[in-house]
């Protein structure tokens, strides 16, 4: 009796404030913060604190579980009104690649010089050694990786590898999606592996330089490694250079640049190099895509 006496008290001192917030969430949710008069965005975040103080007494003392749960949910409510995003979607989307993409990695040039630096360590580990003994390379290139290409392939079974498939272009949609989904899931893996201080993501990353090392010394070996460049530039279903990025905020943004750089990268591969079969054009479409990429990333929203 005594509880729900003081329950009752609690309520009565202190329900015109939560039922003056509860109006005002109501008609943000509805109409938008910007919806609010002057004077009622300046009432808002006093009404949050006065019902957050009001949360923490009813807690300490223990009050009825009805009334917890709804300055619990009145509070989760008005939270996103008082600090919640602001823009609109439009806004923010055009936020991110306008500036906070770009910016983002710029900010993590440190941790790409690295990966690329261990990727680039792996290519000639694995050249070198492949060029001097072509026994190294079933290690470094799995059989089911390697589709025929191997030492013992001829020279034009090589080139055909590079060329597309007019056959099955039918099917290079769902090839170019297929590519897509998987990379983005081996780059979200290699992200995730980021909080073992890096270490799994740099042996990830020296690996497919191993792999692509490899892949260097047999096509030079065959003298295509002209036309392996231009295949190289619609990259294979091989995983990318693994993304590492800065912790927190900056992490998040650079991670869903990189999802959209294998979609990019799913596109060049799934239909561009089915398609283009020139080796020129290939290169031209290729360093095209990279230049485009590479401006966008050093010069965009520095201001």
């Amino acid at each position: 009796m005594a509880l729900q006496l003081r329950s009752a008290v609690f309520r009565r001192e202190r329900e015109q404030t939560w039922r003056e917030l509860e109006a005002l969430v109501e008609r943000a949710e509805k109409n938008g913060v910007a919806s609010l008069d002057a004077a009622s965005l300046a009432r808002l975040p006093t009404l949050y604190r006065a019902t957050l103080s009001g949360l923490s007494v009813a807690r300490a003392i223990s009050l009825d579980a009805n009334l917890l749960s709804y300055l619990e949910a009145l509070s989760a409510r008005a939270y996103l009104s008082v600090y919640g995003v602001r823009e609109r979607p439009g806004a923010l989307l055009a936020a991110f690649f306008a500036w906070r993409l770009p910016a983002a990695v710029r900010g993590a040039w440190r941790e790409i010089a690295l990966a690329a630096f261990v990727m680039l360590a792996g290519i000639l580990a694995a050249w070198l050694l492949t060029m001097r003994d072509p026994g190294f390379y079933d290690s470094f290139v799995s059989s089911g990786l390697q589709g025929g290409r191997n030492f013992h392939a001829t020279a034009e079974e090589l080139r055909n590898s590079l060329g597309g498939h007019h056959e099955k272009v039918d099917q290079l949609g769902f090839f170019a999606a297929w590519l897509f989904s998987h990379n983005a899931g081996i780059g979200m893996m290699s992200f995730a592996l980021g909080f073992a201080l890096g270490v799994p993501t740099m042996i990830l990353t020296f690996y497919n330089g191993l792999m692509l090392g490899a892949f260097l010394a047999l096509f030079q070996s065959n003298g295509l490694l002209l036309p392996l460049g231009g295949a190289v530039l619609f990259a294979g279903r091989e995983p990318r250079l693994v993304r590492l990025a800065r912790e927190g905020r900056d992490a998040a943004v650079v991670m869903m640049g990189a999802v959209l750089m294998f979609l990019i990268a799913g596109l060049l591969e799934g239909l561009g190099r089915q398609l283009i079969l020139d080796t020129a054009l290939r290169y031209l479409v290729g360093w095209g895509v990279f230049a485009a990429l590479l401006s966008y990333f050093l010069w965009q929203g520095r201001r």
